[in-house]
């Protein structure tokens, strides 16, 4: 891609995920995980430009978004969280370009520190039953990759969703990451262990609906923008 062509790009996804980043999603708390409809854009972002420039484009995004739109009692906290949106870019563009070692130790290493934290004993395990499904999904295709190549595996009718879907459940990792092994549901908000239950069977229900409706965007649209792109930087070769 010439430099020309990704400055452009760039550019159109991160004012793309400022504009879904600062308006208001589906009824939820009045902050936390995407309280905008960056799920939407984000694991595209990543699929099309690829890890770096999709990490780019939705960090660019998400700033500017959380900045249109401020949320809940403690905004500035928020734009801590929201590292995890451009995390999630650069996963899905990890596994659609089938680089899964890295993703396989970054789901790792926080799934451990989460598992290891006392607090997280009294939380339901079932609240976190996306983000485990993802991990196992990550390990089949960890196994497909090095086993069978891959080949089969990586059309793209199944790789776009499977790469939404992992991409999402990192991004939501990295934010169950800083709420609970880096204690800031205590130090920051305040939470008590009850309140932080409540949050969980909360977003137990709510984070899948919004996994599958980006899941269904990315696929749709993502086959329809790959092509495009691919088009014109054909023409421009």
């Amino acid at each position: 891609m010439r430099r020309s062509h990704a400055i452009a790009l760039i550019s159109i996804f991160a004012a793309l995920s400022a504009v879904c980043d600062s308006v208001a999603g589906l009824p939820q708390l009045s902050s936390g995980v995407w309280y905008g409809w960056i799920f939407v854009i984000e694991p595209l972002n990543g699929i099309i430009l690829g890890p770096m420039a999709g990490f780019l484009s939705t960090l660019v995004g998400v700033m500017v978004g959380h900045s249109v739109y401020l949320r809940g009692e403690a905004p500035l906290y928020e734009y801590l969280f929201t590292i995890g949106a451009p995390l999630g870019a650069m996963v899905s563009g990890l596994i659609y370009k089938k680089r899964c070692r890295l993703v396989f130790a970054y789901f790792t290493v926080l799934l451990a520190a989460y598992f290891l934290t006392p607090v997280a004993w009294d939380l339901p395990i079932w609240g976190v039953w996306n983000t485990l499904l993802a991990f196992a999904v990550l390990c089949v295709i960890c196994v497909f990759l090095i086993r069978l190549d891959g080949r089969r595996l990586w059309e793209r009718s199944y790789i776009l969703p499977m790469s939404a879907f992992i991409g999402l459940e990192a991004d939501i990792l990295f934010r169950i990451f800083l709420l609970i092994p880096c204690q800031t549901y205590r130090l920051f908000y305040g939470f008590s262990v009850e309140t932080l239950q409540a949050i969980w069977v909360a977003a137990a229900f709510i984070t899948p609906i919004q996994v599958a409706i980006s899941m269904i965007v990315t696929t749709l649209v993502g086959l329809h923008i790959l092509r495009l792109v691919h088009l014109e930087m054909n023409k421009g070769n």
